[in-house]
């Protein structure tokens, strides 16, 4: 017996029109090979420079499988395409043309009738649609017992993160004014957040899985750090505890670890008590990814806060790595004279070693450029490199910044206000000093206050540089820019923070609390899968309040709405990549419900793979493997990959592979292991070894 795995491309060798062309008009069109031909209803139509060209407009199904309800009678199915065909043309001239609307200049409008409804939650649902956010909810609800809609309660309280943040019930009252009015009562939502907290890893790994369909995952590198979000009470209790607040705020907080992947989209997540510390978070979290989102091999990347050694000891196992940003005025003292001498350094891409105090940092060239050395650590059983740069525009910064602080500093000194001790390495304060003794050895009568000298200069040794510690091998310029795109991590909480007010958090119980960052996370992914829909071209600002403003307003419950937001280049760079449009100067509302419901199918193209196992495929196969694709958008590649079985087809098997250039060599374990599992289980009483042979040989 032979199995092939087969990819193809389906070829359109034949289109047939089948009625006259006029613009605007559709028309019928058979299109593909022999056995396998679509039926289209196409539409005629002008571009902007005035040459006429047609688009499909709607796919009617598979010729062959359209045929036999029509008996095999071509003439009846073109007679009913046709009728088809022209329902269409008058269903869009209905839609495209004028209409009046009657109003009464003596009518009031009705008591409590809502007329103004948000309508930017719909691309957002499109990506939780397309993020197959229902079945996840489905499969959950499977588990429990509730009657509930989870998937409604959720998507809901995610929108309103957006859109509108506040706490529960005032989320609840927002999503009144949405399209699609909640059909649940808010005890249900306080009941659903338990079942969200307890789902919450099933649910991040279901949505990394999904989110490849949106955004291939890069997670080559995984970056990961901590924060922590404060509550409006005094008393500590659950996950609610006193800590380092990275605010200075003197409330309990709760800590979150996130780790983001190496396109700035948020990966996973998790909460702990906000006296732990940061440290032991990585382990958890990180050993979760590598168990639920079959990801092992990867960069790991972090600020120096997280690089303890065991962390880094952590992820040199098996084919981790890591890059971790190390502090200069930290390292033992003969490792820093050796980091922070002006010797021995490189320009990133060149060979040659450079002092950079010879550098004349008003050359554009050199101030903008970066120098580096390496330095070889060893650390217990780890061997690390100790990279350290020098950038002469990080310097001009880092002085600037200080020259301000000392502004400050000189301004407090100089205010009769009572003065206090430095809290942080950016507290202007530490520049003070105080003097309350004598040249002799007295004890002053007051303090006197003043600059510290001292302080500043020991500042000044470290201007223009930074490090990192790692233990890769190879491009250093590549090394650096791992580390450079840190700040994406630290965007993603700013955003949580600021524009989906993440804090303060209003729930106490620790699951509600769970629940509630589970929604913030479930909105950063919408977001950051939004910014790569339309190309990184605006501010987190420009699109969070272009969603916010799309409202529509409902001009009588018979007729339809009317955009009562501007259009701007970001709506229509928003309905040109979502497939859909609201800004029209009227919309019906049917067709408003058209577009919801369209929302809510999958529209991603879905790649199939033909398996089957005979040398050629029958025919009824191949109808088969069709309708399994009826409606749905396919995608076919030309690759062509034969995996023969046969001891006598060895040969064949590999001349197939070295002709259609396919080099297995690079696949998992995993990957090997289930194909063998696979043709084992079908191929009962075939040799393994010589089927583990065959893929070794690959």
């Amino acid at each position: 017996m032979s199995i092939f795995l087969l990819w193809y491309v389906l070829v359109c060798n034949s289109v047939v029109y089948l009625k006259e062309k006029g613009f605007g008009v559709m028309y019928i069109a058979v299109t593909g090979s022999k056995n396998n031909k679509d039926v289209y209803i196409y539409q005629s139509f002008r571009k902007k420079d005035g040459k006429s060209s047609s688009r499909i407009y709607k796919k009617l199904g598979k010729y062959n499988t359209l045929l036999e309800q029509f008996d095999g009678d071509n003439e009846k199915l073109m007679a009913w395409a046709k009728s088809e065909a022209a329902k269409e043309t008058e269903l869009y001239n209905e839609r495209t043309g004028k209409v009046t609307v009657e109003f009464s200049q003596a009518a009031c409008i009705p008591m409590n009738e809502t007329r103004s409804f948000h309508a930017g939650y719909l691309f957002l649902q499109q990506l939780c649609t397309e993020l197959r956010l229902d079945n996840i909810c489905r499969v959950i609800k499977g588990r429990h017992k509730f009657k509930y809609d989870l998937h409604a309660i959720l998507t809901d309280l995610v929108y309103a993160r957006v859109l509108s943040p506040s706490s529960r019930f005032s989320s609840y009252n927002f999503c009144k004014t949405l399209l699609e009015p909640p059909k649940y009562e808010i005890q249900d939502v306080y009941r659903a957040l338990s079942v969200i907290a307890e789902e919450s890893d099933f649910i991040q790994s279901e949505l990394y899985k999904n989110s490849n369909f949106i955004h291939p995952r890069n997670q080559k590198i995984l970056y990961y750090d901590c924060t922590n979000y404060y509550f409006e009470i005094e008393e500590e209790s659950g996950l609610k505890h006193y800590g380092k607040s990275k605010e200075n705020r003197p409330n309990p907080i709760v800590g979150m670890g996130l780790f983001m992947d190496a396109d700035g989209i948020p990966l996973a997540f998790d909460v702990f008590p906000g006296n732990q510390n940061e440290q032991t978070t990585l382990k958890p979290l990180e050993m979760k990814i590598i168990k639920d989102f079959n990801c092992s091999e990867f960069i790991f990347c972090s600020d120096a806060g997280l690089g303890s050694a065991n962390n880094r000891a952590f992820n040199s196992i098996g084919n981790r790595a890591y890059v971790i940003t190390h502090s200069l005025k930290k390292m033992k003292q003969g490792y820093r004279d050796i980091a922070l001498n002006p010797t021995q350094f490189r320009k990133a891409g060149s060979t040659d070693f450079i002092n950079i105090r010879t550098l004349d940092e008003t050359d554009d060239e050199v101030f903008n450029s970066i120098y580096y050395k390496e330095v070889p650590v060893v650390a217990g059983d780890l061997d690390e490199t100790l990279i350290v740069t020098y950038s002469p525009k990080y310097k001009a910064y880092q002085q600037r910044i200080r020259s301000r602080q000392i502004e400050r500093a000189e301004m407090i000194i100089n205010s009769p206000c009572k003065k206090r001790k430095g809290k942080n390495q950016n507290d202007p304060m530490r520049f003070v000093k105080n003097t309350a003794v004598t040249n002799d050895g007295e004890i002053a009568e007051k303090k006197v206050y003043g600059i510290d000298e001292e302080q500043i200069a020991k500042e000044e040794l470290f201007d223009g540089f930074y490090a990192v510690m790692t233990n890769l091998e190879g491009n250093i310029e590549e090394i650096i820019k791992i580390n450079r795109q840190r700040w994406e991590i630290e965007e993603n909480f700013r955003i949580m923070k600021t524009e989906f007010e993440a804090r303060p958090v209003y729930v106490r119980r620790d699951d509600r609390i769970k629940a509630h960052f589970m929604t913030c996370y479930i909105s950063l992914l919408l977001y950051r899968l939004l910014e790569k829909k339309i190309g990184n071209s605006y501010t987190t600002e420009q699109l969070i309040e272009t969603l916010r403003s799309m409202k529509m307003t409902l001009l009588n419950t018979a007729n339809g709405y009317v955009p009562s937001y501007t259009r701007t280049e970001i709506t229509d760079s928003l309905h040109k990549t979502f497939g859909f449009r609201t800004d029209y100067e009227f919309i019906k509302k049917s067709t408003m419900r058209s577009i919801i419901r369209q929302i809510k199918e999958i529209n991603l193209p879905l790649k199939m793979t033909r398996l089957f196992f005979t040398k050629e495929m029958l025919k009824e196969e191949d109808e088969y493997f069709n309708y399994l694709t009826l409606e749905l958008k396919e995608e076919w590649t030309d690759n062509k990959l034969y995996f023969l079985l046969e001891n006598g087809d060895l040969a064949v098997h590999m001349e197939n592979h070295r002709l259609q250039c396919i080099k297995l060599k690079n696949l998992s374990n995993e990957y090997r292991e289930n194909i063998v599992y696979i043709v084992k289980e079908l191929c009962s009483g075939l040799d393994e070894k010589m089927l583990r042979k065959m893929t070794k040989e690959i």
